[in-house]
């Protein structure tokens, strides 16, 4: 696990997928074979467990004590975990917050809450209460694309005042706002959209929150480093590398459905997702193969 306050979470870590049976449960022994095959085969620093791409929405809060348990189980002594505990409810992401800290999580990951559209100074009243409930770091996930509010930058600043908001994980696409949020806090950045992986890396952000990280973690792995290292004509060819797998994965459909086609179509533990998904066409999983063939994974 990370003990670098820089990177409070590690360098590359990876969205996870919420494995389910074909009925629709919870797989908690696919959730542990997965979680357990990114640490250890895919150069995983540490999970990311039930965010958006673990369909978060769609698990109750039973289940997600069961999942976070059960990932705990197989990998939180060599990996760092984050639960993903944000809803558009604060009294309720309070709960979900307390209950996985109880569990022995290593961070949480925090939603801009969705779908109310809460002005700035409710996303400062939520974020800071979150915070507030339990002695964990605190990660949060700006993604305007999904919740329509983005985090100003001036609430960034306010909010990196609190000793246990620690990072963002980025996928608003508004690189000039994060590189002011960069220069006025300490806030470490991860790159919550696999496209934009190396701008962001290139601004200052520490390293990754990835979909495609399933599968390629490794190669993110080596995208950073070269970054950190100053190498960035070799960070543009792994980067170059990688279009393929991003535009397959996160371009052909919606990205939770088209990572669980890839797992399901190499062997590994994901399932079927859960309504209001839908699992992917024959038609999109032959472009998937397609466009992860030009990058390098065959399925």
């Amino acid at each position: 696990m990370t003990t670098d306050p820089a990177r409070p979470f590690g360098r590359v870590l990876t969205a996870m997928v919420t494995p389910f049976a074909e009925d629709g449960s919870i797989d908690l022994s696919g959730a542990q074979e997965l979680a357990a095959h990114l640490v250890d085969r895919q150069a995983h620093d540490g999970l990311v467990v039930l965010g958006t791409t673990g369909e978060a929405p769609t698990i109750s809060d039973g289940e997600q004590h069961a999942v976070l348990e059960a990932v705990m189980d197989a990998v939180g002594d060599r990996a760092t975990v984050v639960a993903g505990v944000g809803t558009n409810d604060t009294a309720h992401s309070i709960e979900r917050a307390r209950s996985a800290a109880g569990l022995g999580v290593h961070g949480l990951l925090v939603v801009t809450p969705y779908y109310n559209r809460p002005t700035q100074a409710g996303l400062l009243r939520h974020f800071t209460a979150v915070a507030d409930a339990t002695d964990l770091p605190v990660m949060l996930y700006d993604i305007p694309p999904r919740s329509l509010v983005p985090i100003h930058v001036e609430t960034l600043v306010r909010l990196s005042e609190h000793p246990r908001i620690v990072a963002v994980k980025d996928a608003k696409g508004n690189l000039g706002d994060v590189a002011w949020t960069l220069a006025r806090t300490d806030l470490a950045y991860y790159s919550g959209e696999d496209m934009l992986n190396l701008p962001l890396l290139a601004i200052g952000a520490v390293g990754v929150v990835s979909v495609v990280g399933h599968l390629v973690g490794p190669r993110l792995a080596e995208l950073v480093a070269a970054v950190e290292s100053g190498d960035l004509v070799k960070a543009r060819a792994v980067n170059e590398s990688l279009l393929p797998v991003y535009t397959g994965v996160m371009g052909g459909g919606q990205g939770a459905m088209m990572i669980k086609a890839a797992l399901n179509a190499l062997g590994l533990p994901a399932g079927p997702t859960r309504p209001p998904l839908v699992d992917a066409t024959p038609e999109q999983l032959a472009q998937l193969r397609a466009d992860l063939a030009a990058g390098g994974i065959d399925l």
